[in-house]
């Protein structure tokens, strides 16, 4: 039995939870500006605390054992209930303020984020609220470790993005993407897959290999009978949309970059079941009732609906 003077240190076992979720040593110290040796003086120092291996070495680098795994479950649990008392004590306040971290991948950080800072702006003065662009990959590891407060992600048909039990995840629209490339203005419209087989001999814009946006496009074009030729490989919608104004590439594009302007490029329906990607907004379950979050969903679900 662990008694309660071997862990003293709730901060130490903040590190081994840490060191679940970042994956390296070098990550943690880097995160929370330590040196990399410190965080292991730190795991060594709880290790004999708790009298039990905590790491095990694979290769260069460290992994947790299945009795560390253990401990990360009730750390976690701890972290969750003291957001949840930070909500609470939040929430007995009259005022929302503070500060808040969203990160958005790029068309919803181009159209939502600033409408919904507008409403924040004018609902709750004293929120401060600090926007990063990431990508969900990117970004819902990062809000595990408390990197950000809400992230919005999507998702794409096929390709069910992971839903851990530590994070609240909810629905905040449907967007429709669409095939766009300059030809398509002087071709007769036909169905979908007409439309995308017309362009198998195109150079293509599409995201990164490994993304659900690159394996939906993928997807689609195959089904259509072909394989696309990806001459630019990009995150970036906008530059895409710039490929496809000068005549360079094919692309499939999404209705928000057109949320206060007409289309700048021709525009054709995707194949059902394919041509909408869904909003979410993820946050931490423990800090799912914090009045700065339920007033940003609020705030960014009143945003989608402007842009619908």
């Amino acid at each position: 039995m662990i008694r309660e003077e071997r862990v003293q240190d709730l901060h130490r076992l903040k590190l081994l939870r840490e060191l679940k979720h970042r994956g390296t040593l070098a990550a943690v110290a880097d995160a929370l500006a330590y040196s990399p040796s410190s965080v292991s003086q730190h795991l060594s120092q709880l290790e004999r605390e708790v009298g039990v291996p905590l790491l095990e070495p694979v290769g260069r680098r460290v992994r947790l054992t299945a009795q560390a795994e253990i401990l990360v479950g009730h750390v976690e649990a701890v972290l969750e209930r003291l957001e949840q008392a930070e909500a609470d004590l939040a929430a007995s306040l009259t005022t929302v303020s503070g500060t808040f971290r969203i990160a958005a991948f790029q068309t919803a950080a181009l159209t939502l984020v600033p409408t919904a800072l507008t409403l924040l702006r004018d609902t709750h003065p004293g929120l401060r609220v600090h926007l990063t662009q990431a990508e969900p990959e990117e970004a819902l590891p990062a809000l595990l470790t408390r990197d950000f407060d809400l992230v919005l992600s999507e998702e794409y048909p096929g390709s069910p993005i992971p839903r851990p039990a530590e994070l609240d995840q909810q629905d905040l629209c449907v967007d429709t993407l669409r095939l766009a490339h300059i030809s398509l203005a002087d071709r007769e419209p036909g169905s979908p897959h007409e439309a995308l087989r017309a362009l198998a001999d195109q150079p293509w814009a599409m995201e990164p290999v490994g993304t659900p946006a690159r394996l939906r496009a993928v997807t689609l074009c195959r089904d259509a009978g072909f394989e696309p030729d990806v001459r630019f490989e990009t995150s970036d919608l906008l530059l895409h949309l710039r490929l496809v104004e000068q005549g360079h590439a094919a692309a499939m594009l999404p209705d928000l970059l057109w949320h206060d302007t007409r289309p700048t490029v021709p525009l054709r329906s995707l194949p059902s079941g394919w041509h909408t990607r869904k909003l979410i907004t993820a946050v931490r379950r423990g800090g799912s009732d914090h009045p700065a979050i339920r007033a940003c969903r609020e705030a960014l679900h009143r945003a989608a609906a402007r842009c619908s």
